[in-house]
């Protein structure tokens, strides 16, 4: 792009003090002739052109054509150490280099600004120095007065905004990144409000109030009035999938659905924890999917930056720990049972045993069982078939011991039940459930059948526990006698027969 050219200041200025003046400034200052883009009006105006934007979109020559009618009259020095030339001369005869094809949309609203019939325009573009600096500036450009008409003389300062553009560029990118860390996090993050809640808390201080504890025991209320009043402001793609939502909207139209009744109890020590100041916590909480499905979640809060006093900004982090909460359950079940026959194991019962005789309940009674034939079942037929009767033992227990009263297999084939406040008669009744039990599942399973030895005593006095459990292995050993007694007496019988 080239400009025609009037190189005589003093005849474009007028006066030696305006030349002055001009070239004094500290700003760019371009003084330069306009006539010619407003024969050029003129001519488009004749031709039928009454929306200039739309004409020059379709004719991007055109604006091509009006730069080259825009004749470079002057320049001061701040404009060329700005644009890094040497002289008028080569600026001007460089111009090509200086406005590049970004500074179409900006040289249009010029343009467009003119032709409205504004005595001055404004834009913001982006020049080149001539050593290849990329240069935002603000354009500012005012017809000089007398010259409205013809546009023969128009002042043009141009600002350097690189500096300033180049922060916003910054902050463009840190946002964009900020927001795509936000988004592509591998974890559920929520930006929520919580400045109502903060104005609740300070409403309770006003009236007195020291102690939120024993405020919300007093008014559990209190909590859930705080609960509704948080708002969520954003939450990534993360949450989304972790929540089996398909949009953010029904994400939080639907939260009732994410935050039940047992946040409740979470939410309260996250109060208080707010109440004495910690705006950083982490704790493990109970969320529930849209579609209802559990999940512990390890929950970290904290307070944004720079919102400290009002609380209108703050990050929470949601882990999904279910996976983590069932192995630990797991764990949890297999140190107080036994796997195979799904009762509890010998560890529960020592710990029950100790806590019974901790408390010395009275009355407690203890049931010992032992299954005949056990060895017996494992050589003949191998020890699959054995397990499977220790299974059906379990079942067979399961299904007669009711809590708060736990069986326990606490050897191969030795099981205690422990009754605390149970007497001789309620015992009794176990027993005679387990026997009836036990004979329904030989009938469904056949053989190998289901024989138990079974011996009962209640403990009635102080400290008598240990004693009782002697008592109750005698009477299971004396069973078991009798039972094996019984059957040699049928096998002889039988033989004889």
């Amino acid at each position: 792009m080239s400009l025609p050219i009037l190189t005589d200041p003093a005849l474009v200025l007028g006066s030696t003090d305006s030349l002055r003046l001009f070239d004094a400034s500290p700003v760019s200052m371009w003084l330069e002739d306009y006539s010619g883009v407003f024969e050029v009006f003129e001519q488009w105006r004749k031709d039928g052109v009454t929306d200039l934007a739309t004409f020059l979109q379709a004719h991007p020559e055109q604006a091509a054509h009006c730069s080259a009618r825009i004749r470079l009259l002057h320049v001061n020095p701040a404009t060329l150490a700005l644009f890094a030339a040497d002289s008028f001369t080569e600026l001007s005869s460089r111009l090509n280099e200086v406005l590049r094809d970004e500074t179409f949309e900006a040289f249009i609203r010029e343009l467009q600004q003119l032709w409205d019939g504004q005595s001055h325009f404004q834009s913001r573009s982006v020049n080149y120095a001539l050593d290849g600096r990329r240069l935002d500036i603000q354009l500012k450009g005012v017809l000089l007065p007398e010259q409205e008409r013809h546009g023969d003389r128009v002042l043009v300062v141009i600002e350097d905004v690189t500096e300033l553009e180049q922060a916003r560029r910054r902050a463009r990118d840190s946002a964009r990144h900020a927001r795509s860390l936000f988004q592509q996090a591998p974890v559920s993050l929520w930006v929520e409000d919580f400045s109502t809640i903060r104005l609740l808390l300070e409403e309770l201080r006003s009236h007195g109030i020291t102690d939120l504890r024993t405020f919300t025991d007093v008014h559990p209320e209190f909590v859930e009035r705080c609960m509704a009043e948080i708002k969520v402001l954003d939450v990534n793609q993360y949450t989304l999938d972790m929540f089996k939502a398909d949009s953010k909207k029904e994400l939080l139209t639907r939260l009732p659905d994410v935050f039940r009744e047992e946040m409740i109890p979470s939410f309260r020590e996250q109060l208080i924890d707010l109440w004495e100041g910690r705006l950083f916590q982490q704790r493990e909480v109970l969320n529930h999917t849209l579609d209802g499905s559990p999940l512990n979640i390890h929950l970290q809060f904290s307070v944004f930056g720079g919102h400290e006093d009002s609380w209108d900004q703050v990050l929470l982090a949601l882990t999904d720990i279910t996976a983590r909460k069932k192995a630990e359950t797991y764990l949890e079940y297999l140190g107080k049972h036994d796997v195979l026959t799904k009762l509890k194991n010998r560890s529960y019962y020592v710990d029950e045993l100790n806590r019974l005789t901790r408390k010395n309940i009275l009355p407690t009674s203890v049931m010992v069982l032992d299954l005949n034939h056990l060895k017996e079942t494992n050589d003949h037929l191998g020890h699959i078939s054995g397990d499977a009767l220790l299974q059906r033992v379990g079942e067979v227990l399961l299904q007669a011991v009711d809590k708060p009263w736990h069986a326990a297999r606490v050897g191969g084939d030795e099981f205690i039940v422990l009754m605390p406040g149970a007497d001789e008669a309620a015992a009794q009744a176990v027993a005679d459930n387990i026997i009836k039990l036990t004979a329904l599942n030989n009938q469904f399973y056949g053989t190998p059948a289901i024989a138990l030895s079974i011996g009962i005593a209640t403990a009635r006095e102080p400290n008598s526990l240990e004693a009782t459990l002697r008592l109750a292995d005698q009477r299971m050993y004396a069973n078991k006698r009798d039972y094996y007694e019984k059957s040699a007496q049928e096998r002889r019988q039988r033989s004889t027969d």
